[in-house]
């Protein structure tokens, strides 16, 4: 069984982060595993508080997973402080794990910051340079980039900045633009869509943990970086269709209706209609 590795915070709501991450995993049939970097008390409605966990526990718990257990991919999310960005990164670039996707999450779903706004200088020198792939959506990216996003020839603009920051593989996702759910990957090289029809609901909460956590899954599974930001954007877009109303806000998306409907499928981990 392949092996995937989440470095987040919690949600005791179940909906984003570490438990979002781990769901994902188990949806698509690798075994996850999680270092937590903050503990947060949020629900579908509001981030009640949060607290962060030391650096050297975090460099702890990174080591208990690496000294005994082989990871075939890591997933990256919240990392709220400077201190956390450099354990994190110094710990990866000790261990050199492969497929290292990152989403760098800046803000829950109702607006409340899980980044410190003053690390973002720190993002880009420390933690951008290690992604095999980072996942930022529209505000996150434009806030990387220091660049307006009107469109999708801007989407393009800053995906190259992003990558010049010494990231490999960079993917804009475009759920927070009008028209459909346009995603775009630069390589370096070429770019890349990936589109999908826009699902009118407001039960959206953790979906971008969930789609870096898909991508993170199908690489570990050996598929290649198109084919599994492609099956991740299918994966993601069924669990927001099918999301759940629970709570009084932004309910969480359904990460295993596929698994409900048809099990696991064994050449692939994942099972499409």
């Amino acid at each position: 069984m392949k092996k995937v590795l989440s470095i987040a915070g919690s949600d005791c709501s179940g909906g984003a982060g570490i438990q979002a991450d781990l769901k994902t995993f188990s949806a698509h049939g690798v075994f996850g595993m999680s270092v937590i970097v903050s503990v947060v008390a949020e629900n579908t409605s509001r981030v009640i508080d949060l607290q962060d966990i030391r650096p050297d526990i975090i460099e702890k718990q990174i080591d208990a997973v690496f000294e005994d257990i082989e990871v075939d991919a890591v997933k990256i999310g919240m990392l709220p402080q400077p201190e956390c960005m450099e354990a994190v990164a110094e710990k990866l670039k000790q261990y050199a794990p492969a497929n290292i996707v990152i989403d760098p999450v800046m803000y829950a779903k109702n607006g409340c910051p899980l980044m410190n706004p003053d690390a973002i200088d720190t993002l880009i020198k420390t933690v951008i340079p290690i992604a095999d792939l980072l996942t930022p959506n529209i505000p996150e990216a434009e806030k990387i980039s220091s660049m307006e996003i009107r469109n999708v020839e801007d989407m393009k603009k800053s995906a190259m900045a992003i990558h010049e920051m010494g990231c490999k593989n960079v993917l804009v996702k475009g759920g927070h633009a009008a028209g459909s759910a346009l995603d775009i990957l630069f390589d370096g090289n070429e770019f890349y869509a990936f589109d999908a029809q826009r699902i009118e609901t407001k039960n959206t909460h953790g979906t971008g943990c969930t789609y870096s956590s898909a991508i993170a899954s199908n690489l570990a599974l050996e598929f290649g970086l198109q084919e599994a930001v492609r099956q991740a954007k299918e994966y993601v877009t069924i669990a927001i269709q099918h999301s759940l109303s629970i709570g009084k806000g932004h309910g969480p998306t359904h990460h295993f209706y596929e698994l409900y409907q048809n099990g696991l499928k064994k050449e692939t981990g994942i099972t499409r209609q």
